[in-house]
């Protein structure tokens, strides 16, 4: 697979700012045509809206990619986790889901998208691991799952990744999970590697955000937060412009040298385009170290989250 993925969230209504089915559309298939083989989706994306797109846009080039998606992040009114989804008879019930809005007889690499806090991960694992067995898996992910979350689950069936948010601006993978994966094997997929549209200098002020915008209630996009962070990204784009590349490229390849696969996401064709060509940079190490400067770890400003979507995450 490409080093480099597409995450799919950003093609969904009612997420971000609004997207236009033809836009989706053009900017999934610019995606493929650059090279990119890797497209992460989960069933919750505008209630199964970019599983569908997916299965439409990309029907006669199913081969050309590695496909994932997700199920159990499924959320309440309030935002908080609805239990019982890591269940083995909603795994079942989910894949078949998924398989019918995607249009295809089996996904590549299918994520638990969050941990039920009411099953045990053996119980899940083991359900996915006899939808490995009838061909209708390639391999099972995790999602924002902690390091012994991951070594439970990798000793019922071999665990093929680990998705969790990973960026410049959010670095908390480089406590426990990271060194747990490179100790298992299990690759590891970093989600909103660019800051949530921070890094690649899309969001100025709170101004840019659309009505349903899922942002407007993030700590890091707030008040004073904001404008600390868009200092922060500015000093990424000064830095990137010195060796000829955007912001976002710097960022992605900051990534890729840490051994994570980033699946930046975007609505826009040439965006994906620049995202792609991010895989092929040659950049010194003096650049990678200034960029550590500038932006230390902890130099964010404001929470990840809110407390409700922490709630979500294992620990």
């Amino acid at each position: 697979m490409s080093v480099i993925g597409f995450g799919a969230m950003t093609l969904a209504p009612g997420i971000y700012a609004d997207v236009t089915e033809d836009q989706a559309a053009a900017t999934l298939a610019a995606a493929v045509d650059a090279g990119v083989t890797f497209i992460d989706t989960a069933d919750i994306y505008g209630d199964g809206h970019s599983e569908r797109l997916i299965g439409r846009v990309l029907a006669g080039r199913r081969d050309e990619i590695v496909l994932a998606t997700k199920f159990g992040g499924n959320q309440d009114e309030r935002g908080v986790l609805v239990r019982g989804l890591g269940r083995p008879g909603h795994v079942r019930t989910a894949l078949e889901a998924s398989l019918t809005r995607l249009g295809t007889d089996h996904v590549d690499l299918y994520y638990l998208h969050r941990l039920d806090p009411t099953t045990p991960i053996e119980d899940t694992v083991g359900a996915l691991a006899e939808q490995v067995a009838a061909g209708k898996i390639g391999h099972i992910g995790l999602s924002e799952v902690s390091a012994r979350t991951l070594r439970r689950a990798h000793a019922v069936h071999p665990i093929t990744a680990v998705q969790t948010e990973y960026s410049l601006f959010s670095r908390d993978p480089e406590d426990e999970i990271l060194a747990a994966c490179a100790e298992l094997g299990v690759g590891f997929v970093a989600y909103s590697p660019l800051g949530r549209g921070l890094i690649g200098g899309a969001v100025r002020s709170a101004a840019d955000f659309g009505g349903a915008d899922w942002r407007r209630g993030n700590p890091r996009f707030q008040g004073g937060n904001l404008g600390r962070n868009v200092s922060l990204a500015d000093a990424v784009a000064t830095l990137a412009d010195q060796y000829g590349v955007t912001s976002a490229q710097l960022a992605l390849a900051w990534l890729l040298r840490r051994g994570a696969f980033p699946i930046p996401g975007t609505r826009r064709v040439a965006n994906v385009r620049a995202n792609a060509a991010a895989a092929d940079l040659d950049l010194p190490d003096a650049v990678f170290e200034r960029l550590e400067i500038l932006v230390p770890r902890g130099a964010v400003a404001g929470a990840q989250a809110d407390e409700t979507y922490m709630a979500n995450i294992d620990r």
